[in-house]
């Protein structure tokens, strides 16, 4: 099991392991939402993860057609992706874990959109996917 809470801590969450995968996205839209050269996502089996929104501060929003991200409106962290693209999963940021997660990071998604202002170790061994 591992847990984990948005910034201010009024979203929290728990997620049964193992996850799915582990993955950097270099896509435009998670820039744009978390203000980032990419964001690091857990893909795990929605019905193995416990949201704890006691203070109703989790809102989803239609990022695009079929996919909403989920975030708390106390603090602004953006800590949940769902999409219609792969049902039954939920990724969580990463970054938003307090306790270590199963596996390192696999691959950058989305490499073709990626940022050159923003330096990616070249030596990290991991594939650059482009969509299919």
């Amino acid at each position: 099991m591992a847990g984990g809470q948005c910034f201010c801590g009024a979203v929290r969450f728990s997620a049964e392991l193992p996850s799915k995968w582990v993955a950097h996205c270099h896509c435009s839209m998670c820039r744009r939402a978390h203000g980032a050269a990419f964001v690091t996502w857990v893909g795990m089996e929605e019905s193995r993860c416990v949201i704890d929104d006691e203070q109703a501060c989790l809102q989803w929003y239609e990022s695009s057609a079929g996919a909403q991200r989920g975030f708390c409106t106390r603090c602004g962290s953006t800590v949940f992706f769902r999409s219609e693209r792969w049902p039954g999963e939920l990724h969580i940021t990463l970054a938003n874990f307090s306790d270590p997660v199963d596996r390192a990071p696999q691959v950058h998604a989305f490499w073709d959109t990626h940022v050159d202002w923003a330096a990616v170790d070249p030596q990290d061994g991991l594939p650059r996917k482009t969509p299919t």
